[in-house]
């Protein structure tokens, strides 16, 4: 557990404030992403699949015009799911 917190902490202080960024949260059924710019939720999409949420989710900000983002893999290592929804959001067009 503290592993996990540490490397929340790491990832988060890399992530400049400026940009919009993607949030990634997995429960044990589904995986959500979020964009969200500064503190505020833009729009949000979850689905069992990750490949799924992560083209919802590229396809939700290439219609409000936001084509270069941030990445938040949060306390999550960039393997399985993660992976997964990073690399449907880059098909769809979304850049990291």
């Amino acid at each position: 557990m503290v592993n996990l917190i540490r490397r929340k902490k790491r990832t988060r202080a890399k992530i400049k404030s400026d940009k919009i960024r993607i949030s990634v949260f997995k429960s044990s059924k589904y995986i959500y992403a979020q964009a969200i710019d500064g503190q505020k939720v833009l729009f949000s999409a979850k689905d069992k699949d990750a490949e799924k949420t992560g083209q919802l989710i590229a396809k939700k900000c290439l219609e409000n015009k936001i084509k270069k983002v941030v990445f938040d893999r949060g306390p999550y290592k960039y393997h399985g799911k993660v992976k997964a929804l990073a690399e449907a959001a880059r098909k769809e067009g979304l850049k990291f």
